[in-house]
Protein backbone atom coordinates (compact mmCIF):
# COMPACT_ATOMS: atom_id res chain seq x y z
CA UNK A 1 0.00 0.00 0.00
CA UNK A 2 1.32 3.11 -1.37
CA UNK A 3 1.56 6.70 1.06
CA UNK A 4 -1.58 8.21 -0.21
CA UNK A 5 -3.31 4.55 0.31
CA UNK A 6 -1.91 4.84 3.90
CA UNK A 7 -2.86 8.31 4.84
CA UNK A 8 -6.45 7.68 3.23
CA UNK A 9 -7.01 4.65 5.41
CA UNK A 10 -5.39 7.02 8.22
CA UNK A 11 -7.75 9.60 7.89
CA UNK A 12 -10.99 7.33 7.36
CA UNK A 13 -10.33 5.65 10.47
CA UNK A 14 -9.93 8.98 12.39
CA UNK A 15 -13.46 10.27 10.81
CA UNK A 16 -15.22 7.62 11.16
CA UNK A 17 -14.53 6.90 14.91
CA UNK A 18 -15.23 10.55 15.59
CA UNK A 19 -19.35 10.21 16.02
CA UNK A 20 -18.24 6.71 18.32
CA UNK A 21 -16.09 8.64 20.73
CA UNK A 22 -18.78 11.55 21.36
CA UNK A 23 -20.85 9.20 21.83
CA UNK A 24 -19.03 6.59 23.93
CA UNK A 25 -18.37 9.42 26.30
CA UNK A 26 -22.04 10.82 26.39
CA UNK A 27 -22.68 7.27 27.57
CA UNK A 28 -19.62 7.06 30.45
CA UNK A 29 -21.01 10.11 31.97
CA UNK A 30 -24.70 8.45 31.46
CA UNK A 31 -23.54 5.03 33.45
CA UNK A 32 -21.00 6.45 35.74
CA UNK A 33 -23.99 8.17 37.51
CA UNK A 34 -25.36 4.76 37.71
CA UNK A 35 -28.06 5.10 34.53
CA UNK A 36 -27.78 2.77 31.36
CA UNK A 37 -28.09 4.35 28.14
CA UNK A 38 -29.29 1.85 25.81
CA UNK A 39 -30.78 5.11 23.92
CA UNK A 40 -27.60 6.40 22.67
CA UNK A 41 -28.20 4.90 19.10
CA UNK A 42 -31.98 6.52 19.42
CA UNK A 43 -30.72 9.96 20.46
CA UNK A 44 -27.75 10.10 17.89
CA UNK A 45 -30.27 9.13 15.13
CA UNK A 46 -32.49 12.29 16.11
CA UNK A 47 -29.83 14.46 16.82
CA UNK A 48 -28.81 13.54 13.12
CA UNK A 49 -32.28 14.59 11.54
CA UNK A 50 -32.09 17.89 13.52
CA UNK A 51 -29.24 19.02 12.07
CA UNK A 52 -30.35 18.13 9.03
CA UNK A 53 -33.67 19.71 8.77
CA UNK A 54 -32.52 23.17 11.15
CA UNK A 55 -29.54 23.31 8.52
CA UNK A 56 -32.23 23.15 5.57
CA UNK A 57 -34.34 25.72 6.86
CA UNK A 58 -32.27 28.44 8.65
CA UNK A 59 -28.89 27.56 6.70
CA UNK A 60 -26.80 28.40 9.68
CA UNK A 61 -24.34 25.84 10.88
CA UNK A 62 -24.65 26.93 14.85
CA UNK A 63 -27.92 26.87 14.58
CA UNK A 64 -27.79 23.11 13.49
CA UNK A 65 -25.79 21.92 16.45
CA UNK A 66 -28.17 24.17 18.78
CA UNK A 67 -30.83 22.20 17.60
CA UNK A 68 -29.17 18.78 17.68
CA UNK A 69 -27.82 19.20 21.28
CA UNK A 70 -31.26 20.44 22.27
CA UNK A 71 -33.18 17.44 20.75
CA UNK A 72 -30.48 14.97 22.41
CA UNK A 73 -31.14 16.82 25.82
CA UNK A 74 -34.47 16.69 25.66
CA UNK A 75 -34.42 13.05 24.85
CA UNK A 76 -31.71 11.92 28.14
CA UNK A 77 -34.31 14.62 30.35
CA UNK A 78 -37.11 12.17 28.74
CA UNK A 79 -35.15 9.13 29.81
CA UNK A 80 -34.17 10.77 33.11
CA UNK A 81 -37.75 11.43 33.94
CA UNK A 82 -38.96 7.89 33.79
CA UNK A 83 -36.01 5.95 35.42
CA UNK A 84 -34.48 8.29 37.64
CA UNK A 85 -37.65 11.28 38.81
CA UNK A 86 -39.16 7.85 39.02
CA UNK A 87 -38.17 4.03 39.22
CA UNK A 88 -39.15 2.81 35.89
CA UNK A 89 -36.74 -0.02 33.66
CA UNK A 90 -33.71 1.82 32.17
CA UNK A 91 -33.24 -0.49 29.68
CA UNK A 92 -37.02 -0.11 28.94
CA UNK A 93 -36.81 3.19 28.50
CA UNK A 94 -33.50 3.42 26.31
CA UNK A 95 -35.47 0.93 23.84
CA UNK A 96 -38.40 3.29 23.53
CA UNK A 97 -36.01 6.25 22.82
CA UNK A 98 -34.72 4.09 20.03
CA UNK A 99 -37.90 3.05 18.54
CA UNK A 100 -39.18 6.71 18.34
CA UNK A 101 -36.35 8.03 17.00
CA UNK A 102 -36.12 5.58 13.89
CA UNK A 103 -40.07 6.10 13.62
CA UNK A 104 -40.46 9.69 14.26
CA UNK A 105 -37.12 10.97 12.20
CA UNK A 106 -38.63 8.96 9.00
CA UNK A 107 -42.62 10.46 9.91
CA UNK A 108 -41.28 14.09 10.20
CA UNK A 109 -38.99 14.00 7.17
CA UNK A 110 -41.71 12.56 4.71
CA UNK A 111 -44.16 15.67 6.32
CA UNK A 112 -41.26 18.55 6.34
CA UNK A 113 -39.59 17.57 3.48
CA UNK A 114 -41.78 14.74 1.44
CA UNK A 115 -38.54 13.22 0.15
CA UNK A 116 -38.86 9.32 1.59
CA UNK A 117 -38.15 10.81 4.99
CA UNK A 118 -34.51 12.47 3.86
CA UNK A 119 -33.55 16.40 4.47
CA UNK A 120 -32.39 18.13 1.55
CA UNK A 121 -28.95 18.27 1.09
CA UNK A 122 -27.08 21.07 2.72
CA UNK A 123 -25.01 23.75 0.89
CA UNK A 124 -21.21 24.02 1.71
CA UNK A 125 -21.71 27.10 3.75
CA UNK A 126 -23.78 25.27 5.99
CA UNK A 127 -21.43 21.99 6.22
CA UNK A 128 -18.18 21.98 8.90
CA UNK A 129 -15.30 21.91 6.32
CA UNK A 130 -11.47 20.53 7.20
CA UNK A 131 -9.52 23.31 8.91
CA UNK A 132 -6.36 22.79 6.50
CA UNK A 133 -7.99 20.96 3.45
CA UNK A 134 -4.42 21.30 1.94
CA UNK A 135 -2.23 20.10 4.87
CA UNK A 136 -1.25 16.84 3.32
CA UNK A 137 1.10 18.60 0.48
CA UNK A 138 2.70 20.64 3.24
CA UNK A 139 4.42 17.78 4.79
CA UNK A 140 5.34 15.59 1.65
CA UNK A 141 9.19 16.69 2.55
CA UNK A 142 9.70 14.70 4.70
CA UNK A 143 10.83 11.27 3.75
CA UNK A 144 8.49 7.59 3.91
CA UNK A 145 6.04 9.46 6.63
CA UNK A 146 5.10 12.77 5.26
CA UNK A 147 1.87 11.97 2.82
CA UNK A 148 1.06 9.59 5.41
CA UNK A 149 0.67 12.08 8.43
CA UNK A 150 -0.44 15.26 6.44
CA UNK A 151 -3.32 13.37 4.88
CA UNK A 152 -4.36 10.86 7.79
CA UNK A 153 -3.92 14.10 10.49
CA UNK A 154 -4.12 17.30 9.22
CA UNK A 155 -7.23 17.18 6.96
CA UNK A 156 -9.90 17.18 9.39
CA UNK A 157 -12.69 19.57 10.58
CA UNK A 158 -12.63 21.22 13.62
CA UNK A 159 -15.41 18.75 15.50
CA UNK A 160 -12.89 15.95 14.54
CA UNK A 161 -10.01 17.52 16.49
CA UNK A 162 -12.38 18.25 19.61
CA UNK A 163 -14.03 14.85 19.86
CA UNK A 164 -9.94 13.66 20.67
CA UNK A 165 -8.95 16.27 22.71
CA UNK A 166 -12.19 15.92 25.17
CA UNK A 167 -11.14 12.41 25.48
CA UNK A 168 -8.55 13.57 28.29
CA UNK A 169 -10.37 16.46 29.44
CA UNK A 170 -13.35 14.23 30.67
CA UNK A 171 -10.57 11.69 32.07
CA UNK A 172 -9.28 14.88 34.20
CA UNK A 173 -12.67 15.37 35.27
CA UNK A 174 -14.28 12.28 35.95
CA UNK A 175 -10.91 11.44 37.80
CA UNK A 176 -9.82 14.44 39.26
CA UNK A 177 -12.34 16.99 39.85
CA UNK A 178 -15.01 17.29 42.73
CA UNK A 179 -17.55 16.57 40.18
CA UNK A 180 -16.52 13.54 38.94
CA UNK A 181 -15.91 11.86 42.57
CA UNK A 182 -19.57 12.62 43.14
CA UNK A 183 -20.43 11.10 39.88
CA UNK A 184 -18.28 7.96 40.16
CA UNK A 185 -19.90 7.54 43.88
CA UNK A 186 -23.35 8.42 43.02
CA UNK A 187 -22.72 5.16 40.26
CA UNK A 188 -21.39 2.78 42.90
CA UNK A 189 -23.43 4.46 46.31
CA UNK A 190 -26.21 6.49 46.03
CA UNK A 191 -27.31 5.96 49.43
CA UNK A 192 -23.66 7.02 50.83
CA UNK A 193 -23.87 10.24 48.34
CA UNK A 194 -27.21 10.94 49.80
CA UNK A 195 -26.01 10.47 53.51
CA UNK A 196 -23.46 13.14 52.37
CA UNK A 197 -26.20 15.43 51.61
CA UNK A 198 -25.69 15.50 48.29
CA UNK A 199 -28.35 15.46 45.72
CA UNK A 200 -28.25 12.14 43.84
CA UNK A 201 -31.28 13.55 41.75
CA UNK A 202 -28.83 16.69 40.30
CA UNK A 203 -25.99 14.82 39.67
CA UNK A 204 -27.84 12.07 37.61
CA UNK A 205 -29.54 14.85 35.94
CA UNK A 206 -26.43 16.83 35.27
CA UNK A 207 -24.59 13.42 33.91
CA UNK A 208 -27.70 12.83 31.51
CA UNK A 209 -27.03 16.85 30.18
CA UNK A 210 -23.88 15.73 29.39
CA UNK A 211 -24.89 12.44 28.00
CA UNK A 212 -27.06 14.22 25.87
CA UNK A 213 -24.87 17.28 24.51
CA UNK A 214 -22.23 14.73 23.13
CA UNK A 215 -24.99 12.66 21.86
CA UNK A 216 -25.91 15.64 19.59
CA UNK A 217 -22.71 17.17 18.88
CA UNK A 218 -22.24 12.82 17.55
CA UNK A 219 -25.52 13.31 15.53
CA UNK A 220 -24.77 16.85 13.61
CA UNK A 221 -21.11 15.35 12.63
CA UNK A 222 -23.11 12.64 10.85
CA UNK A 223 -25.12 15.15 8.84
CA UNK A 224 -22.61 17.96 8.99
CA UNK A 225 -19.27 16.40 8.52
CA UNK A 226 -19.43 12.86 7.03
CA UNK A 227 -22.61 13.48 5.10
CA UNK A 228 -24.50 15.84 3.19
CA UNK A 229 -28.02 15.34 4.34
CA UNK A 230 -29.61 13.19 6.79
CA UNK A 231 -31.37 9.64 6.06
CA UNK A 232 -33.43 7.45 7.28
CA UNK A 233 -31.37 5.03 10.25
CA UNK A 234 -28.14 7.07 8.83
CA UNK A 235 -26.93 6.15 12.21
CA UNK A 236 -26.47 2.29 11.41
CA UNK A 237 -25.58 0.73 14.95
CA UNK A 238 -22.88 3.14 15.76
CA UNK A 239 -24.84 3.89 18.94
CA UNK A 240 -24.70 0.22 20.14
CA UNK A 241 -21.33 0.49 18.45
CA UNK A 242 -20.43 3.33 21.22
CA UNK A 243 -21.75 1.26 23.85
CA UNK A 244 -19.58 -1.78 23.01
CA UNK A 245 -16.65 0.55 23.41
CA UNK A 246 -17.35 1.86 26.37
CA UNK A 247 -17.46 -1.83 28.03
CA UNK A 248 -14.43 -3.22 26.33
CA UNK A 249 -12.48 0.08 26.92
CA UNK A 250 -14.26 -0.68 31.12
CA UNK A 251 -15.92 2.57 31.28
CA UNK A 252 -12.73 4.79 31.04
CA UNK A 253 -12.40 7.37 28.61
CA UNK A 254 -9.35 6.53 27.26
CA UNK A 255 -10.27 2.90 27.18
CA UNK A 256 -13.17 3.48 24.78
CA UNK A 257 -11.32 5.96 22.70
CA UNK A 258 -8.89 2.61 21.86
CA UNK A 259 -11.98 0.42 20.94
CA UNK A 260 -13.51 3.47 19.01
CA UNK A 261 -10.60 3.79 16.99
CA UNK A 262 -10.08 -0.57 16.59
CA UNK A 263 -13.96 0.25 15.28
CA UNK A 264 -13.32 2.86 12.66
CA UNK A 265 -10.41 1.14 11.23
CA UNK A 266 -12.32 -1.88 10.41
CA UNK A 267 -15.37 -0.33 9.53
CA UNK A 268 -12.44 2.44 7.18
CA UNK A 269 -10.94 -1.23 5.70
CA UNK A 270 -14.30 -2.69 5.18
CA UNK A 271 -14.48 0.31 3.02
CA UNK A 272 -11.37 -0.23 0.84
CA UNK A 273 -11.57 -3.80 0.95
CA UNK A 274 -15.17 -3.41 -1.25
CA UNK A 275 -14.08 -5.72 -4.72
CA UNK A 276 -10.47 -6.52 -3.51
CA UNK A 277 -9.00 -9.84 -4.47
CA UNK A 278 -7.13 -11.03 -1.56
CA UNK A 279 -4.22 -13.87 -1.64
CA UNK A 280 -5.22 -17.00 -1.36
CA UNK A 281 -8.72 -16.70 -0.27
CA UNK A 282 -9.94 -14.19 -3.43
CA UNK A 283 -12.50 -11.23 -2.95
CA UNK A 284 -13.57 -11.08 1.04
CA UNK A 285 -16.86 -10.03 1.80
CA UNK A 286 -17.38 -6.75 2.79
CA UNK A 287 -19.80 -7.93 5.57
CA UNK A 288 -17.51 -10.24 7.30
CA UNK A 289 -15.35 -7.02 8.13
CA UNK A 290 -18.28 -4.89 9.08
CA UNK A 291 -19.00 -7.49 11.51
CA UNK A 292 -15.75 -7.53 12.88
CA UNK A 293 -16.35 -4.82 15.40
CA UNK A 294 -18.73 -7.13 16.94
CA UNK A 295 -17.75 -10.34 17.13
CA UNK A 296 -14.25 -8.71 18.25
CA UNK A 297 -15.98 -7.00 21.34
CA UNK A 298 -17.90 -10.55 22.03
CA UNK A 299 -14.77 -12.59 22.04
CA UNK A 300 -12.66 -10.21 24.42
CA UNK A 301 -15.50 -9.33 26.83
CA UNK A 302 -15.91 -13.41 27.33
CA UNK A 303 -12.92 -13.96 28.95
CA UNK A 304 -9.94 -12.93 27.11
CA UNK A 305 -9.39 -9.15 28.55
CA UNK A 306 -11.05 -10.08 31.47
CA UNK A 307 -14.11 -9.29 33.33
CA UNK A 308 -16.05 -6.03 32.53
CA UNK A 309 -17.38 -4.52 35.54
CA UNK A 310 -20.06 -1.87 35.44
CA UNK A 311 -20.59 0.92 38.01
CA UNK A 312 -22.52 -0.99 41.26
CA UNK A 313 -25.71 0.76 41.01
CA UNK A 314 -25.89 0.61 37.35
CA UNK A 315 -29.12 -0.07 36.48
CA UNK A 316 -31.12 0.18 39.88
CA UNK A 317 -32.98 3.33 40.28
CA UNK A 318 -32.74 5.16 43.39
CA UNK A 319 -35.56 5.49 45.91
CA UNK A 320 -35.23 7.93 48.34
CA UNK A 321 -36.02 7.08 51.77
CA UNK A 322 -38.16 9.40 54.08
Amino acid sequence: MDEASLGALLASTLRLATPLILCALAGLFSERSGVVDIGLEGKMLFAAFAAGAAGAFTGSTGIALLAAMGVAVLLSWMHGLACVSYPGDQVVSGVAINIIAAGMTVVLGIAWFAQGGQTPPLSNLVRIQPLFPDAGSYWAFIPGVGRVLGAGLFTHSALVYFAYALVPVVWWLVYRTRFGLRLRAVGENPQMVDAAGVSVLRLRYTALTLNGMLCGLAGSYLVLAQSANFSANMTAGRGFMALAALIFGRWNPFGALWACLLFGFLDAAAIRMQGVAMPLVGEVPVQFIQALPYVLTVVLLAGFIGKAVAPQASGKPYIKER
